[in-house]
């Protein structure tokens, strides 16, 4: 089975703990925590998602109370295309034009059966390699390494 990072704070940890269920069927999670509801910041789990998504080449779900929070930390780590998706749809464009490879999720608007279909559209969508989307993914690279 193809690995697969998962990382929420306090707010995400049930959803990440029902998610985790469902893509256990086909991937090897690997979950960075956090392991309860005790309060977390999220900026660390973000962290340690990126270091681990990194190492084992692969994507990452990172859940909290909004998803803005921890799109926005792993969005500061370099090779990082994180998107925070409340919709399918929004999961498609990410990985299609974007070519995102984190998924990030609200706990405080995403129930389960709808963070099911988001993170399984995210993971089903290729990105599609149109020149103008590697031409705008290679500016922000541009962007990132030189900041």
């Amino acid at each position: 089975m193809d690995p697969l990072v998962i990382g929420a704070d306090h707010r995400g940890f049930e959803l990440k703990e029902a998610l985790k269920k469902h893509l256990q069927k086909r991937f090897e999670v690997i979950d960075v925590g956090t392991d309860s509801s005790t309060m977390i910041d999220f900026p660390p789990i973000a962290e340690a998602a990126v270091r681990q998504m990194k190492q084992a080449d692969t994507r990452a779900i990172l859940i909290c109370g909004s998803g803005f929070g921890m799109a926005m930390a792993a969005n500061k780590l370099k090779g990082v295309r994180a998107a925070s998706c409340r919709e399918e749809l929004d999961a498609h464009y990410a990985r299609q034009h974007n070519d995102a490879n984190v998924l990030c999720l609200g706990a405080n608007f995403t129930n389960i059966d709808k963070a099911k279909r988001i993170t399984d559209t995210f993971l089903s969508t290729a990105f599609s390699h149109e020149e103008r989307y590697i031409k705008r993914n290679q500016e922000i690279k541009e962007m990132e390494d030189n900041h």
